[in-house]
């Protein structure tokens, strides 16, 4: 019973969703035949009302006599006199209503007529309305409105105040509708094309960064796992060449063999990251050497920077020099976002089994009272770095009010197994 009555929801749900798109996609044909179809019946009444009138519209009751003289001596001819002066034009008036948005200039016409002739302003009405809402040349609009209160004024006997209601009641009202309508209707488009724009440029810069991080994943993958196994395959034929045990050659022949193999694996793995006519980033990573081209970076930009290195001045492997470079980065990031003019201090000391990084500085100058944007993912990511790197990672206030990121990488790998530092 319940997946009988889950399946026909779901198929109704279905139903409904594509109707409702059809619908929507032709809302506006359907209005057309609306604004066309339902005042009709008022436009005809006023004809007949203003037909018959001798005080209404510019004719002055002269087709109600007309049709009345020749209804006396040809009642055929006054049946069709009728339809031609009071049902024909109510039609025509529908029919132009279908064309207020394409040619606007057939609506405006035939409710100048009909508003001059007899004094029906219910065209008027729906042209005015429909002009302010479609389009928005503004000097067009005010000369058709000053144009259908001529024909008001011409269609009516009234006084000025008579006049001024009128105008104001039945061509005002329905023209400043319509520019209501119009100008909500251009907003949500704009709306709708901003989200879209913004959505399209979202999903731009998302693949931009994808590419960027497979384009990083790749280099990294080639610089680090490249490097090591082809040194295994190195020492592995080397191993294979010297020694006159059978049982190492072959297994040193094996380990050769798949670190080839391996290498050849990975080679595919780089194509598959990298994008196609994509050029990694052939840059060399920062390390030590680069923290002078760093400090003076954030000294032109206005930083008050000291520098103190201490300890023994021995080389260093290239993972912890790179890892020191982006505690310093980082401290100094933080301090021209948080402390801003502030003095900075870097020290660097190199102990034997570890590198010790440092960035602090000082409270700032000036309090600033819009604090600057935080995303937290800065220091989550490079504490994350130093981890893996076997270290720790400490940051904190200052009890003077400033801040101090502080490091300790060990360097307990020798320095011959990493890559030489440039």
């Amino acid at each position: 019973m319940w997946t009988w009555l889950d399946e026909r929801g779901r198929a109704f749900g279905s139903l409904w969703t594509r109707n409702g798109r059809w619908w929507w996609e032709r809302r506006l044909v359907i209005a057309d035949w609306l604004y066309a179809v339902l005042p009709l019946p008022f436009i005809g009444l006023l004809q007949l009302a203003a037909g018959a009138s001798h005080e209404v519209g510019l004719l002055r009751g002269l087709p109600a006599t007309a049709l009345t003289a020749l209804g006396a001596t040809n009642v055929l001819a006054g049946l069709i006199g009728a339809f031609v002066i009071y049902v024909l034009p109510a039609f025509w008036a529908a029919a132009t209503v279908l064309l207020r948005r394409v040619d606007p200039r057939w609506p405006m016409i035939t409710a100048f007529g009909l508003l001059a002739l007899f004094g029906n302003f219910v065209p008027a009405a729906i042209a005015l309305y429909s002009y302010a809402v479609y389009f928005s040349n503004r000097r067009i609009l005010v000369g058709w409105l000053a144009a259908q209160s001529l024909a008001m004024v011409a269609a009516y006997q009234a006084t000025f105040l008579g006049h001024f209601f009128l105008i104001i009641g039945f061509l005002v009202m329905p023209l400043v509708l319509g520019l209501w309508v119009g100008t909500r209707r251009q907003l949500i488009d704009r709306l709708h094309e901003r989200a879209e724009r913004l959505e399209r440029e979202q999903h731009l810069m998302a693949d931009q960064a994808i590419t960027a991080e497979r384009t990083r994943i790749a280099r990294e993958m080639h610089d680090v796992v490249a490097h090591r196994v082809s040194l295994m395959v190195l020492h592995a034929g080397g191993l294979e060449v010297s020694t006159d045990d059978p049982r190492t050659v072959e297994t040193a022949g094996l380990i050769r063999t798949t670190g080839r193999e391996a290498l050849a694996e990975l080679r595919g793995i780089l194509g598959v990251l990298r994008d196609d006519g994509a050029v990694a980033p052939t840059a060399p990573q920062p390390v030590l050497s680069d923290l002078d081209r760093l400090l003076a970076e954030w000294r032109a930009a206005g930083m008050v920077i000291e520098r103190h290195e201490t300890g023994d001045a021995r080389p260093l492997p290239g993972a912890v020099q790179r890892t020191a470079y982006r505690i310093v980065q980082e401290g100094l990031t933080n301090a021209a976002k948080h402390a801003q003019g502030a003095p900075v201090t870097v020290l660097v000391h190199r102990a034997p089994d570890r590198v010790e990084v440092e960035v602090s500085n000082g409270p700032a100058p000036v309090p600033d009272g819009s604090p600057a944007p935080r995303s937290g993912f800065g220091l989550t990511g490079l504490r994350e770095r130093v981890v893996l790197a076997g270290g720790d990672l400490t940051a904190g206030a200052c009890p003077d009010g400033g801040w101090r990121l502080r490091a300790i990488v060990p360097t307990d790998t020798p320095a011959g197994d990493e890559e030489a530092a440039p």
